[in-house]
């Protein structure tokens, strides 16, 4: 390389190093502003282990998680047990929010940013709240417009216009100077949303002896039984030309095998029982002495309304270890991860589920919502009718 060329290709380093220093720059600068307050924590005195209610306000809806003992419920659910892992993470995402930038503006723009208080006018945002069990507010953060990142024109996502995705939020603290901050973390997860907020762990149904279907029109029920977990399943009552399909039996005969629900219905649970109407029935027994009982009614909005009953018929309680707690028994968390439940510890979990309605999909209970007719293997003159001409 000769001393011309040498010259040439500092001066194209030099180029593109100013270059890239504008560009590290301006995205710093997006993020810093005028530079006041950035880093501070939103919420530095949050005393985590001592909030027991968090509310969530947008619009003109609210949620509302309490923790009563050990336990966090939706009071918006009938206080059905909330999911645990999701209140955590929310509790130390917030205690240790910090902010990336702040915005100097006056009240008449807080608007802009959504940094109104909920409601249903336009410009609100979401007003996040934590009281501890005294109902003493130990802070707020009201969330308001998220902020875009934008793809950058000579990257593969360029040309696109004002396409990009969420990368922070405008939020606002309580209790100080109402000033707007930037924080790198759109903070998805805080809705109002009830649904999203419930534990989804469910019961579980083991060794299977008997599956019950009973229809409003009898005729289309109709019951399986097994005499050990090795025999074969047998239709109750079949008629000597009536013979089980094996191909379709086998997706019947693991009944809710993994069940799960989407929400817990609002309201009275006695008077929404009481409301479902065409009820199907579904029972299954089990060697180890459970009976699971669903009442399935009509589907409504693509899920079906289902209502548990758990019993069993099992022998004496067993004897508590001295160092175990009441709620060790009862929790609907996953306490026994790492250990076979016995089947008093079970029944204790599992019977909590027959205080609600739920709405669960049709993956959870299509399977067992066949017509005694589906269950059965054509005969050879139906095989033979059924045939295409001429084979």
């Amino acid at each position: 390389m000769n001393r011309k060329q040498f010259i040439i290709l500092l001066g194209l380093v030099v180029v593109v190093g100013a270059v890239g220093l504008v560009v590290h720059q301006h995205g710093k600068n997006a993020w810093q502003g005028n530079g006041q307050g950035i880093g501070q924590r939103l919420l530095p005195d949050l005393p985590v282990n001592d909030i027991a209610l968090i509310t969530i306000k947008s619009g003109t809806n609210e949620l509302n998680l309490t923790k009563r003992g050990n336990l966090w419920r939706v009071r918006e659910r009938l206080d059905y047990p909330a999911d645990f892992s999701q209140i955590s993470g929310l509790l130390l995402k917030f205690s240790g929010l910090k902010s990336a930038q702040s915005q100097e503006v006056g009240p008449s723009q807080l608007g802009r940013f959504e940094l109104l208080p909920p409601g249903a006018g336009a410009g609100t945002g979401t007003l996040v709240e934590f009281k501890d069990a005294a109902g003493k507010t130990c802070g707020s953060v009201l969330l308001g417009k998220k902020h875009m990142k934008k793809p950058a024109a000579n990257s593969p996502l360029g040309g696109l216009g004002d396409v990009g995705w969420p990368d922070g939020r405008y939020v606002m603290a309580g209790g100080g100077t109402k000033t707007p901050l930037l924080v790198s973390d759109p903070l998805d997860s805080a809705q109002p949303k009830p649904e999203a907020w419930l534990n989804k762990d469910f019961f579980s149904i083991e060794k299977p002896s008997s599956i019950n279907v009973q229809y409003p029109e009898a005729t289309n029920s109709w019951k399986l039984t097994r005499a050990s977990e090795t025999n074969d399943w047998q239709l109750a009552d079949a008629k000597a030309d009536e013979k089980l399909d094996s191909s379709i039996i086998a997706s019947v005969t693991s009944p809710f095998s993994s069940p799960t629900f989407n929400d817990v219905l609002p309201g009275d649970t006695k008077a929404e029982i009481s409301g479902l109407t065409n009820l199907t029935v579904l029972t299954v027994e089990t060697f180890d002495g459970f009976t699971y009982t669903a009442k399935v009614g009509q589907m409504r909005d693509g899920d079906f309304p289902m209502a548990i009953g758990i019993t069993a018929n099992l022998p004496s309680e067993r004897v508590v270890a001295k160092d175990e707690k009441p709620e060790d028994k009862t929790r609907l968390g996953t306490e026994f991860k790492g250990r076979q439940k016995t089947p008093n510890e079970k029944l204790a979990r599992e019977k909590q589920f027959n205080s609600w309605i739920y709405q669960v999909s049709t993956d959870t209970v299509a399977p067992l919502l066949k017509r005694r007719g589906e269950l059965l293997a054509e005969s050879p003159g139906e095989a033979a009718t059924n045939a295409p001409a001429g084979k």
